[in-house]
């Protein structure tokens, strides 16, 4: 027994041995299947996770859409509850003239896209560009005289004569803060006292249109072309000149009609508008007229600042884009007789420098420069634009790029012109906007370079009116957000090119004077041969 037990105790371990090892590997088997489980139920609870918040991230985007749509037209028993009126038989005439736009407190998109770092990087990419063409410039005028030349001698006569525009914009501005206001007061105050209402209105109207058109649209014109102003200057008063009408209708138009409705009583003075209102009005970045704005509490002086910086950082941008990128294909010395392939040559090498003038006049402009307002009177409402790139449509991208001239069309022109036709017209109404936008833009650019070459109309009026029928808001593939890029970008290409050969043209067959109107409305580039 004693010989039998050194065999057996080894064995018996090894049985030990195997059953903890059998054990060990189930218990790991175990916890390999509990772990996977644990994997498979984190992903499925992942799944769910972002399933949920897409659902609730589209349910609160409609809700969001829903509330902004609401906004912008309250409902009736609202605009009724606002006047003071419960009546449910008010006239739908009323109620289309007591809707309007709602301002709200809300920052510019861009100053929230900056805040990524994906955004910002972009930026900083166009930041760079514009070092690398300072340099560049920099060098090519070294090399060719020998020496730094920073004269910015385009930039210089561009802006040249600024006493006369000074004056210019003096005299239309203490026209539009007097003569409007103190004429609409004074109608005011005898509408409801004398019975002949109609007389006084269409009087009034009359002479404050002759008044008008004496001073905000002969006097401006007549400055520009006795004075010969450089095209800078040229634009700033004429876009003031338009901004000021705008401005003054917009403040009849949604004044006149208050004081039509609202008779005073017995001893009360008629409510009107207060002076210091209009004259904030007259410098907040916005076109439709309002006694008050929402308000931010301060003024942040860093980012006037930094602002204000930017908005001079896109003027030497400009600069440097039309010195690199326009002058030395379009200057006389390079240019080549004209012929299709130097037209589709040149205008595919405008594409560039176009896309860039859009995007900087848009930074420039719609983003630096109505902010810089904004933000010294404390306007709170920074809704300037909104996501214009990312539309698919036409439509949506003329109610997107700037969103301030937007709303003075529909209110005062779309809208306005439904009402008029007891919206049975709406083709004819978006047509009519389109036609008064592609005027007055034409009209811009015609006195800023001083002829008249209608590019812009033919793009606006004809292509781009096709274009919001054809691609319309229906269209929501991302084809179609680069067919719209695509437009853009030839579009904007046809404009200079077309504009830069017109401009040379101009300067060196300068006009004779024999053949009169057709002299003035005929572009010169068609006939002119400067080749030297």
């Amino acid at each position: 027994m004693t010989t039998d037990e050194p065999t057996n105790e080894p064995r018996h371990r090894n049985s030990k041995a195997c059953q903890s090892d059998e054990a060990s590997s189930h218990v790991g088997n175990q916890e390999h299947k509990q772990e996977e489980d644990l994997r498979q139920w984190h992903k499925s609870i992942q799944k769910l996770k972002m399933k949920v918040l897409k659902q609730v991230q589209d349910q609160l985007e409609e809700i969001l859409e829903k509330a902004l749509c609401e906004s912008m037209e309250p409902p009736s028993h609202l605009k009724s509850m606002l006047n003071g009126k419960t009546s449910k038989n008010q006239s739908s005439r009323s109620q289309r003239m007591n809707g309007g736009k709602v301002f709200m407190e809300r920052p510019s998109l861009l100053d929230e896209l900056f805040e990524i770092s994906h955004i910002r990087t972009i930026y900083h990419m166009f930041i760079a560009v514009l070092l690398i063409f300072c340099l560049s410039t920099l060098a090519v005028d070294y090399i060719d005289q020998g020496r730094l030349v920073l004269e910015f001698d385009l930039l210089s006569y561009s802006f040249g004569n600024l006493g006369t525009v000074t004056i210019a914009w003096v005299i239309m501005f203490v026209y539009t803060l007097f003569v409007p206001y103190y004429a609409l007061e004074l109608w005011s105050s005898l509408y409801h006292q004398i019975p002949w209402k109609l007389a006084l209105s269409l009087g009034t109207g009359f002479i404050l249109c002759v008044i008008q058109t004496c001073v905000l649209g002969l006097y401006p014109i007549h400055t520009i072309v006795h004075h010969q102003l450089p095209p800078a200057s040229r634009f700033i008063v004429i876009l003031e000149q338009i901004r000021f009408m705008m401005k003054t209708y917009s403040f009849i138009r949604e004044t006149a009609p208050v004081i039509i409705k609202n008779t005073p009583k017995k001893g009360e003075n008629l409510r009107f508008p207060t002076f210091s209102s209009y004259l904030y009005f007259l410098f907040c970045p916005t076109l439709i007229y309002r006694e008050s704005y929402p308000r931010n509490n301060q003024i942040r002086w860093r980012y006037v600042a930094i602002t204000l910086g930017k908005i001079l950082a896109c003027l030497f941008y400009g600069y440097f884009i039309l010195v690199r990128l326009c002058i030395p294909v379009f200057r006389p010395e390079t240019n080549q007789p004209f012929s299709k392939r130097t037209m589709v040559l040149a205008v595919f090498h405008s594409i560039l420098p176009g896309i860039m003038l859009l995007l900087l006049c848009f930074f420039a402009f719609l983003h630096c420069w109505l902010n810089l307002f904004g933000e010294l009177l404390r306007f709170a409402d920074r809704m300037f634009y909104k996501d214009w790139w990312n539309s698919t449509s036409f439509a949506n991208y003329y109610r997107t790029w700037n969103v301030v001239v937007h709303d003075w069309l529909y209110y005062y022109g779309y809208r306005d012109f439904l009402w008029l036709s007891n919206r049975r017209f709406r083709a004819a109404a978006m047509l009519s906007v389109f036609i008064v936008s592609a005027v007055v833009h034409e009209y811009a650019l015609a006195m800023g370079f001083g002829f008249f070459y209608p590019v812009m109309f033919l793009l606006f009026a004809v292509f781009g009116v096709a274009f919001n029928f054809t691609m319309n808001d229906k269209r929501q593939s991302p084809v179609f957000n680069v067919i719209m890029w695509a437009c853009l970008f030839l579009g904007q290409g046809v404009q200079v090119c077309l504009y830069c050969q017109e401009w040379y043209a101009q300067i060196h067959c300068p006009r004779t004077g024999q053949d009169g109107f057709w002299e003035l409305v005929m572009p010169r580039s068609w006939s002119c041969s400067y080749q030297t």
